[in-house]
């Protein structure tokens, strides 16, 4: 699997880029990483979100794309603002846990899904008229300039909500996990992360960096 950043995204945002990798994983739910969800804490107030240095680099993103990201929110702000009002994150498993704790530290959004139901290589490129991403828990979102991950069979995900089609299940052993940056700071410090997390939590294996 390879993935490609399309010229005229990376032609309106010069700083976008990803960090992805491939993994073996074991698949479960430990109160170990429960607890680790459940006791998150971001060192913002709600009124502060909005002008966090990384969160204003994904909404300025956005705006540049030409999508309003008040109407349609970053998923790594939604899960930012929900922890700051001491509302615990939903538990979906370790996997998804993972990229959800990933995603709060470091103030990015993040794809977890089952790589075996990618089809081909992946392209992230900004969304048309007419497309819409099958939103987990979230009907479909009007994709049009949008930032999305495409496959052979279409859109998978977005900044903003991941889709059903490629989502994980109690079946998944082989997950694509990508941090989605809008500049290259603190990239050295959120891919540590992203191994420490799923290498001690998930008995990561075979990684592949993409």
């Amino acid at each position: 699997m390879k993935i490609k950043i399309d010229s005229l995204l990376q032609e309106k945002l010069p700083e976008f880029s990803i960090i992805g990798y491939l993994m073996d994983v074991e698949n479960k739910k430990t109160d170990e990483v429960l607890n680790l969800l459940n006791n998150l804490k971001v060192d913002l107030k709600i009124d502060e979100v909005t002008t966090d240095e990384i969160i204003k680099e994904t909404r300025d993103g956005y705006k540049k794309l030409g999508k309003d990201p008040s109407h349609t929110r970053p998923a790594c702000e939604a899960l930012i603002r929900r922890v700051i009002k001491g509302i615990n994150l939903y538990s979906l498993g370790d996997l998804i846990d993972l990229g959800n704790i990933l995603s709060v530290l470091t103030k990015r959004s993040v794809c977890v899904v089952d790589s075996d139901k990618i089809q081909g290589d992946v392209l992230i490129r900004i969304g048309n008229d007419g497309e819409y991403v099958d939103a987990i828990n979230r009907g479909q979102i009007n994709a049009l300039n949008l930032p999305v991950y495409v496959d052979d069979l279409g859109i998978f995900g977005s900044p903003t909500s991941d889709t059903i089609r490629t989502s994980v299940t109690e079946s998944t052993k082989q997950i694509l996990v990508m941090i989605i940056c809008f500049s290259n700071k603190f990239k050295d410090e959120n891919e540590k992360l992203l191994l420490d997390l799923y290498e001690k939590y998930a008995s990561a294996i075979n990684l592949i960096k993409l």
